[in-house]
């Protein structure tokens, strides 16, 4: 009240031009094309402001409301509220917005038809930083808000929790996302934040979970999109058993997060603290988390601070149009970004409180609202402001208070930096206890290929690097780099006698060897989905984001399964002897031909080795005493009467060695592994398109659904191995009989 709008009206012809402010009149003319006019505004609240215009035969009127702020509340918000909603009941919520340097602020939502209303415009903190208002709703009803700033912009709240996209959400599949809320059409534009007072919580099965320790993590790297057809969390328990059975005992999710729009990696982050809907619902994703930790499998996040992209709220609230990037007074972003050329998106300042206050309240969230066990934060070496030095005691400290606020919450919580920094800053953060990745690719894609020079991949060794703890996180792929598989096939080295890396069974023995080698380095380790199966697909095809079909009918191939197998074998030997791969007491030759490691522990001592070469060669295990040793893979043993005695070891060979008797690991070796063990087996399981069946006994097989209804059936021998087309199935899962004897199948593709 009290400012002047300047009104300017015009109709076609001459006209009796009125003008009327919630119905009365402020101005008129005759005979007039135009009409000019100051209004003051005498209240609060709505006006609507309409024009009429007569010409003695016909009316013609528009109407415009505009909105006059009532007197602005200056008060503190109640001791202990946070940015974003705080559930005061099940019915009654209080939301924060940090906007320093704003004006005024309503929500808008469904609750006033997304207008402005006096009753919905924000309180001022003393110190104008807060906007804090408190919503009286219906507890169990879904609502959506936004946030109008300053009359000008149109945000949803930088801590939503989920958001409603208008240019996405159609594309959500309904099994991924039953009955996803409606968009508020027609009512207002953007991103709104959904909210749901006294939505009942998800009632957690596994309340006692332990995560594996820092130095016995074997993670799975995985990208819900690509790793099936369905691209949602279901998906991923339903495979669980798949994982389980490869050893692994983490699954780090890449961000999914709410990120731009659905088809992405998720590096371009939106809402940090929303969940992704394009993967499912929350309570599925809770469930997952779930069904991880009963299966002693621990569940890490990847999250981007480095940067966000220009759908960010926080991005918004405070943008230079003109300049075309943040504002000089935006509280959480550089105007530029001050570590060139490493720049993607908008650089968070690091410096700034109103930063370090973002991360910490979204690190929290997802510790404590999904019970996560750790995150995996993207290119922490730009979390500063002084350019890409590799050592910076300002980044030191930035990293090392986001760690012990985590910590508080979850002082077992796995902090993991992709950093890049100087050897020596990695070692800092690995002493205080945080994780880092180790990019050993380059190295065991040299050594796979059959090429010896860059073949040495002892820099993935925290011993190596010079660190006290085992904290590398070290790996042959990640989702960063080129698929081995793919390199091997398309650069492999030759021998003249004919030896060649790039055909691909070889390849995958190839794969085997490199494999055997990265999981017996003592710390953790990290995997990236169907490496396993040999996945050899290029990182470049058909572009290096875009989709990647998934691979599941790579377990119907045996040389592909025998991959999965050596490397579930590998992973189980880690389970059945911890401290012989977490430790330090270790020794290793990797940079010749036939590479070695020697672990030593008062339980059990295991000697690695193998030939990289693409020719024969003769290898010392250097085994440290003598006396009986057995070879895992073969559960052969060898006395051995000099501990430098040597062995004639093929092209890719790989052998372990150990001094106790382990059982052996099963390995498919080709067609004739799938002959039956005891009773009615199924091949692959699950499966794709076809599985191989064998049975003791003769008989008719019958396919079925889970109510039992005959599909179809096929005559089978006994103990020969018979296909079976699964072609017409959808994906799910089935059950199969010969007589009394019955399993049960999985079908994905």
């Amino acid at each position: 009240p009290g400012d002047t709008l300047a009104i300017h009206a015009a109709a076609n012809a001459n006209a009796t031009l009125n003008l009327y402010d919630n119905g009365v009149l402020v101005a008129s003319d005759t005979a007039a094309q135009h009409l000019h006019h100051d209004l003051v505004v005498t209240g609060n609240g709505q006006h609507l402001l309409e024009f009429v215009a007569f010409d003695g035969t016909s009316t013609a009127r528009d109407t415009v409301y505009y909105f006059g702020n009532p007197s602005q509340v200056v008060q503190n918000p109640p001791a202990g509220m946070v940015d974003g909603i705080n559930a005061l009941n099940d019915s009654t919520v209080l939301l924060q917005l940090h906007a320093p340097d704003k004006d005024f602020v309503y929500v808008l939502g469904d609750f006033n038809g997304y207008l402005p209303d006096s009753a919905y415009y924000m309180h001022k903190s003393v110190n104008g930083e807060k906007f804090w208002l408190v919503l009286h709703l219906q507890a169990g009803q879904t609502y959506t808000y936004q946030y109008w700033i300053d009359g000008l912009i149109k945000v949803a709240d930088p801590y939503s929790e989920l958001i409603l996209d208008p240019y996405n959400d159609g594309n959500i599949p309904a099994a991924t996302w039953p009955n996803l809320p409606s968009y508020p059409t027609g009512l207002t534009t953007g991103h709104c934040t959904l909210l749901q007072p006294g939505k009942p919580e998800y009632t957690w099965k596994n309340t006692t979970f332990q995560a594996p320790d820092r130095t016995d993590l074997r993670i799975y790297e995985l990208l819900v999109r690509d790793f099936s057809s369905q691209r949602n969390y279901q998906m991923i328990l339903d495979t669980l058993d798949y994982l389980e059975r490869l050893g692994i005992n983490a699954i780090e999710f890449m961000p999914n997060n709410e990120f731009e729009n659905n088809e992405s990696w998720g590096y371009n982050p939106s809402y940090h603290m929303a969940l992704d809907k394009y993967y499912g619902t929350p309570e599925k994703y809770k469930e997952l988390i779930d069904s991880c930790h009963s299966r002693g499998i621990a569940v890490i996040m990847d999250m981007v601070f480095n940067h966000a992209y220009g759908q960010s709220p926080l991005v918004q609230m405070y943008w230079d149009a003109t300049q075309g990037k943040p504002a000089s007074n935006n509280p959480w972003f550089n105007a530029d970004c001050p570590h060139p050329p490493y720049c993607w998106g908008n650089d968070f300042n690091h410096v700034a409180v109103a930063t370090q206050n973002f991360m910490d309240r979204v690190n929290t969230y997802w510790f404590q609202e999904f019970k996560i066990d750790g995150i995996r934060y993207d290119y922490t070496k730009g979390f500063t402001n002084n350019g890409n030095a590799g050592w910076d005691v300002t980044r030191q400290n930035l990293l090392k208070r986001m760690a012990d606020t985590i910590w508080a919450v979850n002082p077992n919580a796995y902090v993991i930096l992709e950093h890049w920094g100087d050897n020596n800053e990695e070692k800092l953060f690995s002493d205080y206890g945080m994780m880092l990745w180790g990019n050993s690719t380059y190295n065991f894609r040299q050594g796979a290929q059959g090429y010896l020079p860059g073949s040495n991949f002892a820099y993935g060794i925290h011993k190596q690097r010079g660190w006290n703890d085992a904290h590398l996180i070290s790996y042959t792929e990640s989702h960063d780099e080129e698929r081995l598989m793919y390199d091997v096939l398309t650069y492999g080295n030759s021998s003249p006698q004919g030896y060649k890396t790039y055909v691909l069974n070889t390849a995958l023995r190839r794969s085997e060897l490199a494999n055997v080698f990265a999981f017996t380095i003592p710390g953790p380790k990290m995997i990236y989905m169907f490496n396993e199966l040999g996945y050899d697909q290029s990182i470049d095809n058909p572009c290096r984001i875009c989709n990647k079909p998934p691979k599941w009918g790579y377990q119907q191939v045996p040389e592909r399964r025998r991959l999965y197998d050596v490397t579930a074998a590998v992973m189980q030997l880690r389970k059945q002897a911890p401290a012989s791969f977490e430790g330090s007491n270790f020794t290793y030759n990797l940079g010749g031909a036939v590479k070695r490691i020697n672990l030593q522990d008062s339980t059990m001592n295991v000697n690695v080795i193998g030939n990289w070469d693409v020719v024969p060669q003769n290898g010392i295990p250097n085994f440290p005493h003598t006396g009986t040793w057995y070879e895992y893979f073969t559960a052969d043993s060898v006395e051995v009467l000099d501990p430098f005695m040597s062995f004639a070891l093929e092209p890719g060979e790989y052998r372990i060695y150990t001094d106790v008797k382990l059982q052996q690991p099963s390995i498919t070796l080709g067609e004739e592994e799938f002959l039956p063990q005891a009773g009615l087996q199924v091949y692959p399981n699950p499966a794709s398109d076809a599985a191989l069946v064998v049975s003791p006994t003769p008989g008719v097989l019958r396919v079925m659904d889970l109510q039992g209804r005959e599909l179809f059936q096929v005559q089978v021998e006994a103990n020969i191995p018979r296909e079976v087309n699964l072609t017409g199935l959808a994906q799910g899962l089935y059950v199969v009989r010969l007589g009394d004897d019955v399993q049960r199948i999985q079908i994905l593709r």
